[in-house]
């Protein structure tokens, strides 16, 4: 897969390459994920249900991370396990891998995942993360990515876009949306251009409606 997004610093590297790197550690993070048009509030449908959460450190990122196994498979089966109680029958394989990036300076190397699975299951995996063990401890809350844009041009994905993501969390988002095809390249790049376009006036929601 051709990675669309980087960010300086972090370079692509296959998923062999990366066991080369002896003095790195490992991560391992998956994007669960369902790949149906689903409505939000009365105007808007959002073009996918995907899963994200927020980190004790007050960073949003993907569930997963260090991993000490052999298998980065088996390692990320473990973190979803204790970070949002993913049940055995959901566990990831090694076709949902999708690919790798190395955080130079920080010798640790990236496996991303990508998890599809029906709404009903999306569902039942966001209810039974509340009984997770890490929940509250390493995980601070699940959420949906607003995979939809307002009317304002603004408000949705784009907003969502100027959170605090955690290392190359926002880039793994937007080259996992292309590699999952939920968007296509020119959305991608109307979606940036809009973001970086910064925050609406404070009153703004008062000057139109929703």
């Amino acid at each position: 897969m051709d990675v669309t997004y980087e960010s300086p610093g972090f370079e692509l590297i296959s998923f062999e390459k990366s066991f080369e790197l002896s003095e790195h550690r490992h991560a391992a993070h998956c994007c669960i994920y369902s790949p149906y048009s689903t409505p939000v509030l009365n105007n808007y449908v959002s073009s996918a249900l995907v899963s994200m959460q927020m980190r004790f450190d007050g960073k949003i990122g993907f569930h997963g991370g260090l991993v000490h196994e052999k298998n980065i498979t088996e390692g990320l089966n473990r973190e979803l396990a204790e970070e949002i109680n993913l049940n055995e029958k959901f566990y990831i394989t090694d076709k949902d891998y999708l690919f790798t990036h190395v955080d130079i300076l920080n010798k640790l190397c990236l496996h991303f995942y990508g998890k599809e699975v029906s709404i009903e299951d999306f569902k039942t995996i966001e209810k039974e993360a509340l009984d997770a063990e890490d929940f509250g401890l390493e995980t601070m809350g699940v959420f949906r990515v607003p995979m939809f844009t307002m009317r304002d041009g603004y408000r949705g994905l784009p907003a969502f876009l100027n959170n605090n993501f955690i290392g190359e969390a926002k880039n793994q988002l937007l080259n996992f949306i292309l590699h999952r095809k939920l968007m296509t390249p020119e959305e991608v790049k109307t979606v940036l251009e809009h973001s970086q376009k910064g925050i609406l006036p404070r009153n703004y929601h008062n000057q139109i409606p929703g």
